[in-house]
């Protein structure tokens, strides 16, 4: 079209109707006039573009494109729209298609077209594919690890199609099961897997399972075997409409795991009423578990009360004990009568005997047998009334001897034994029976090197 004979002014008010921006250009590409007729394009600062080169008020990448539309001629027939961002105030950018007409005087009309609205769905459009694939990936992670548990299941797994009863999939133990991977399991009857005298209960079963919408469980023999199964199905919905998720099981496992589940419970009921005091920890010394003796010894009424602490808090000796105790047993070696004091919860002292073991299944654990010592040297004291006394046979020194020497001998022995127990107790953890004897680690050392425990040259190696 002719568009030469228009005035530039008239023409730009007749086009701003229409489009969202226009210019009118010089042939220097100076822009004159600015024409906007939406409300949002002001929001670019449109009218600060006159009297700037039409380049300057675009993008880098947009330059290339304002010089091709300046090249356009009245003998062009065909319109050609670019794509040009501006730059905005709030320092975004502003996309915006325009077409350039030539007018009279060597100016350009340039018209516009606000694409904010285009690139909003276009990056709604960008926004929905990536949330479809993020969803696409992850049903495709979610079907992997189903497939990985399905065929890695021991227990033999099938799927059942609801309405034919036919078999869609089975996994590695169901073909085991069935002794039938090289006849094409899949595909054929459910039903006809089993004996003629079990299909009714299966058919039963199924029935049952999609009515109610339960797991259904019920007991059925396959073709050829003796041996009677637990069969247990339970109904899903997927696109071809309801299928069963069947799982067949061996009934001697079942038996088995009655049998262990009694016995737990047999052995958890004899640990309660157990008539020494019985203790739970983790490797770290929290209780975790107590019986009532326990309890009673540490003159508690709840198990709350101790449960969830710390043994080392018990022990009259604190870290002294706990340290001989947690280094047997994390060495798995058993702890047989050690002897210690607790602290009840009253605060009083009470002589006890503590045997311990390492349990590593469920999870690694030690269990502590607890004996009080002021009951057992009662009940030995009612029935050793005839033994004779310990020290009867001193009295035979008495006239042979001083009794400074006597006595002194006598002490040297005692010492010697507690010193010898004290090492036993620790395995040889001088620094733990130092503290348990209540000596320093040099007057220890004096004392084994006197009664010939330990060398000279091993204490001079051995001490700081």
């Amino acid at each position: 079209m002719n568009t030469k004979n228009l005035d530039p002014a008239t023409f730009s008010k007749l086009l701003g109707v229409v489009s969202d921006v226009s210019l009118i250009i010089d042939s220097e590409g100076v822009i004159e006039d600015v024409s906007t007729a939406q409300d949002t394009m002001a929001t670019l600062g449109c009218q600060a573009w006159m009297g700037k080169r039409w380049t300057d008020t675009v993008t880098v990448e947009s330059k290339k494109k304002i010089q091709d539309l300046l090249q356009v001629s009245d003998e062009n027939a065909v319109l050609n729209w670019r794509h040009v961002n501006h730059p905005t105030p709030s320092g975004g950018e502003a996309a915006i298609q325009y077409v350039t007409v030539p007018l009279k005087g060597n100016k350009f009309l340039a018209v516009g077209r606000n694409l904010e609205r285009l690139a909003e769905l276009q990056r709604r459009l960008v926004e929905t594919q990536q949330s479809v694939e993020r969803d696409y990936l992850r049903l495709r992670h979610i079907e992997a690890r189903y497939r990985v548990l399905f065929e890695t299941s021991p227990e033999a797994v099938l799927m059942i199609d609801a309405a034919s009863y036919r078999l869609i999939e089975a996994n590695v133990g169901a073909q085991a099961l069935f002794k039938d991977a090289g006849k094409r399991l899949v595909g054929r009857d459910f039903r006809e897997c089993f004996e003629a005298s079990s299909q009714g209960e299966v058919q039963s079963l199924l029935r049952t399972a999609l009515a109610t919408g339960r797991i259904e469980m019920c007991s059925a023999t396959l073709m050829g075997a003796n041996v009677p199964l637990t069969v247990s199905a339970t109904v899903f919905r997927q696109e071809g409409g309801a299928q069963y998720l069947v799982r067949l099981t061996q009934r001697e496992a079942s038996a088995g795991s009655s049998v262990d589940a009694e016995s737990s419970a047999v052995l958890s009921e004899a640990m309660e009423q157990f008539p020494d005091g019985w203790l739970l920890t983790d490797t770290a010394g929290t209780v975790k578990s107590v019986n009532e003796e326990g309890m009673a010894l540490l003159g508690l009424t709840a198990s709350s009360q101790v449960i969830g602490q710390s043994m080392e808090r018990w022990l009259l000796r604190g870290s002294v004990d706990w340290g001989v105790l947690n280094t047997s047993l994390k060495q798995h070696l058993p702890v047989r009568n050690f002897a210690t004091e607790v602290r009840t919860l009253s605060g009083m002292t009470l002589p006890v005997e503590v045997s311990a073991v390492y349990l590593s299944r469920p999870e690694p654990m030690y269990a502590f047998f607890v004996r009080d010592m002021d009951r057992r040297m009662q009940v030995a004291a009612g029935t050793t009334t005839a033994a004779p006394h310990p020290f009867a046979e001193l009295s035979q020194l008495v006239g042979r001897r001083p009794i400074k020497d006597i006595v002194g001998e006598t002490v040297d022995t005692i010492e010697r034994m507690c010193i010898e127990a004290a090492l036993e107790l620790t395995h040889n953890n001088r620094a733990s029976a130092a503290e348990m004897l209540g000596l320093s680690r040099q007057s220890l050392y004096v004392k084994l090197r006197r009664f010939g425990i330990l060398s000279d040259t091993e204490a001079d190696t051995e001490l700081p």
